[in-house]
Parts: structure tokens; C-alpha cells; sequence
């Protein structure tokens, strides 16, 4: 049996090998939809095995990809190094610790298929708060909140347990609670939406 580590987020297990693959075919598509761009410097936070992190290094000029399983951590550097990926940092880390693991300022935060199991959500968003440039972009992906039963991939029930599944105003709550700004929610289909929130400017400190 395996002893799961006690500083894991709640429902953040990675998946098996291909439906990965199968719910997200295009990355690409779901960064730019959340508004990644290029000559950013990005974190890929909770990354996992790197799904989105490989993706995030075509696009921005840095990426730090954070995750506290080193088993993960080993998968997605395989993953970059097959990319040949070069400006992609793997740290193992809690992602409390977020401003520290930076190490500076960045442009934009993606945390994706894990924010529903994180202990205390509004702490978590004023860290990227502080860890994000003014201006910056902080990308929520969330499975919607439907019965788990009812989003099936391969056959098969996936994602978090229904009662982990926040609605989108309930995401916007808990972040805006941590002192950043929604500005946008967009739909991932077929089972995801993301909301995109900002560090407001100095003025509106």
C-alpha cells in the first residue's frame, strides 16, 4: 500500500496512462484559451506529470513547474527532455511556498484539475497574489461540478469525487477572497472551465 503524502491536496491523483491524452488531445488550445503568451515568465503550479508544462515551455519565455510528488516531477522531466525542452524548471515543492520557490515575480500561474482539493484556497490564491507582477494572470482549470458518474472517458467515471467539484462562483469566491480580480471564465469542453484571474495594478492596492 502506498502511504500518501500528508501535504498532498485532496483528489489530485494523477490519472492512468492514456485518457490524459484523450481528455485534453490539444494543450496548446487550452493555453491559449486561459491566455498564456509568449515572453511570459509562467508557473505551472501543481504541474504533476507535465501535460501542460511541455506546452507552457513552447510559449512562454520561462516556465517553473511546481509539484510536491517526485514521482511526477520524474515523469514530466522525462517528458521535457524528450521535448527538448530548455527553459523549463522542475522544482519539488508545497505550493504554499509558492513565492519562495519563484523566486521573483512572475506573469502568469496555471493550476489545473487541482484548486477543488486544496485545503485552504483562499490562502493559496493571496500567495499567488504575491507572487504574481502587477498585471499578472492567475488561470484556474476545474472540473464543473456534475456528478463524477457523468463524466466518463474511456468508459469510465473520471476526475475528482462529485463532492470535491466546485461551480465556477464558487472558485471566484475562494480566489477573490485571496485578494485577486476575476476577469474572465471560459468553457473547456467537454467537463472543465477555467477562470482567469489578475493582480490588480499599484493604484488598486
Amino acid at each position: 500500500m502506498t502511504t500518501r503524502h500528508p501535504a498532498f491536496f485532496e483528489g489530485t491523483e494523477m490519472p492512468t496512462a492514456g485518457w490524459w491524452e484523450t481528455l485534453w488531445p490539444n494543450p496548446a488550445r487550452l493555453l491559449e484559451a486561459v491566455g498564456l503568451k509568449r515572453n511570459m515568465d509562467a508557473v505551472d503550479l501543481c504541474c504533476g506529470d507535465g501535460w501542460f508544462t511541455s506546452e507552457m515551455a513552447k510559449v512562454a519565455r520561462r516556465v517553473l513547474a511546481i509539484d510536491i510528488d517526485r514521482n511526477m516531477l520524474d515523469v514530466a522531466r522525462d517528458r521535457l527532455i524528450k521535448a527538448g525542452t530548455t527553459n523549463c524548471e522542475l522544482v519539488e515543492g508545497d505550493a504554499y511556498e509558492l513565492t519562495t520557490l519563484a523566486g521573483g515575480l512572475v506573469d502568469f500561474v496555471l493550476m489545473a484539475n487541482a484548486f477543488h482539493g486544496v485545503p485552504d484556497q483562499p490562502r493559496l490564491a493571496q500567495i499567488v497574489h504575491k507572487t504574481l507582477k502587477s498585471g499578472g494572470r492567475f488561470a484556474v482549470v476545474n472540473w464543473h461540478q456534475r456528478p463524477r458518474e457523468e463524466t466518463t472517458i474511456l468508459g469510465e467515471p473520471r476526475g475528482p469525487k462529485t463532492d470535491l467539484r466546485m461551480s465556477p462562483g464558487q472558485t471566484i469566491k475562494s480566489v477573490e477572497a485571496g485578494s485577486l480580480i476575476f476577469a474572465e471564465l471560459v468553457e473547456l469542453p467537454p467537463y472543465h472551465y477555467a477562470v482567469i484571474f489578475e493582480r490588480s495594478s499599484p493604484c488598486g492596492w
